[in-house]
């Protein structure tokens, strides 16, 4: 006449069972008997057997497993290859990181010479582009000052302004006054 709550282990689901009022806790029906418990701690221990063995039929027993008698020889072989093809990869990587080292310092020292250059080679362009130099080199080549100019309208072609020609003498370096 007690109610009982049994929880397997595992997590699972609560059953109510209730003894004594007539009502079953399990059922009956054979089809539906199942060979192990699934409910309660029963599910966790096997079921205990009720006969004992014939004495005539031998008990099994576990042997022990046989001892593993592999062939090392080839077992260390094969270890010692890797071992040495490592340290030789290892090595070869290691050889080959130091000489792109020595190119890479080799090519930043290029680099720095040729920024040098190209500074200097700026330096003569902005010097040879200086206002005065190029009055020089112009009167060198024979060139006169121009004066005011005269433009053209493009939409009607009107001049605009007197053209006159350039005034001044050619310098004496240039090759015209021969």
């Amino acid at each position: 006449m007690t109610d009982q709550k049994r929880a397997p282990r595992s997590g699972g689901r609560t059953t109510e069972r209730q003894v004594g009022r007539g009502i079953r806790a399990h059922r009956t029906d054979p089809r539906a008997a199942r060979q192990f418990p699934t409910e309660g701690t029963a599910a966790l221990r096997p079921k205990e057997r009720t006969t004992a063995p014939a004495a005539g039929v031998p008990r099994l027993k576990v042997a022990p497993p046989p001892p593993v008698t592999g062939p090392r020889v080839p077992f260390v072989a094969l270890i010692l290859l890797l071992v040495v093809g490592g340290v030789l990869g290892i090595l070869v990587v290691n050889t080959k990181i130091a000489e792109n080292a020595f190119r890479v310092e080799k090519l930043k020292e290029t680099g720095s010479a040729l920024d040098l250059q190209e500074q200097e080679l700026r330096r003569e362009i902005a010097q040879a582009q200086a206002p005065g130099n190029l009055t020089a080199q112009a009167r060198k080549l024979g060139m006169v000052g121009g004066g005011d100019p005269a433009y053209i309208r493009l939409q009607d072609g009107k001049i605009i302004g007197i053209p006159k020609p350039g005034a001044g003498a050619p310098s004496v370096t240039s090759d015209q006054g021969r």
